[in-house]
């Protein structure tokens, strides 16, 4: 090739398809896979693989399945009878609407306690508040009481869910927080 034929080539798109290379390549290569192949082991049958029985991988599945469901009745108290749990308790304080919830979930006594106490002097503190705090305060117990009646309902469905239980317990909490407000509230500013 000639300086003028020699110029910097940017893809492969610039060659010229009618040039041919000097030699053919590919009988080498051929010769050499084939030799590869030859003094290569023989490959072993399909069935010999380090593939798990079946039988091992179901064993699995149902050893799986029977640890969770004992986890899951650990965690989930049976009722007992006689006790009433906090959330027909709390049902009961604000409205006699019965839930689908039949799973008895066991709280701290001290806040059935708390909320006992909080509960009994509600009323004489709404009474001493402003009228447009006492609203305030009742409609976010009202919130309340609904997010909890919807939860009870969600998780007598599903027990067992995480997320509804979760929930549930930030509802407590919510409402321990507007009683302790309520509680701590000076009588004639309001909350």
């Amino acid at each position: 090739m000639s300086g003028a034929d020699e110029r910097k080539v940017g893809s492969l798109r610039e060659l010229s398809p009618a040039i041919e290379p000097a030699r053919d390549l590919w009988p080498q290569i051929e010769a050499r896979i084939n030799a590869e192949r030859s003094t290569a082991a023989p490959p072993r049958p399909a069935r010999a693989r380090a593939e798990p029985p079946r039988w091992l991988a179901a064993a699995a599945v149902v050893a799986s399945v029977a640890v969770g469901v004992w986890i899951g009745r650990s965690l989930l108290p049976a009722s007992r009878p006689g006790a009433q749990s906090p959330i027909s308790a709390s049902r009961a304080s604000f409205a006699d609407v019965p839930t689908a919830l039949d799973v008895a979930y066991v709280s701290d006594p001290r806040y059935q306690r708390d909320r006992a106490a909080l509960m009994k002097t509600l009323q004489a503190r709404l009474a001493a508040l402003p009228p447009p705090a006492r609203a305030k305060v009742m409609a976010s117990l009202a919130a309340i009481q609904g997010a909890k009646q919807d939860l009870q309902n969600a998780l007598g469905k599903d027990p067992g869910n995480a997320l509804l239980q979760e929930l549930l317990v930030n509802t407590y909490q919510d409402e321990m927080r507007v009683l302790t407000d309520v509680q701590a509230s000076d009588p004639g500013r309001g909350i």
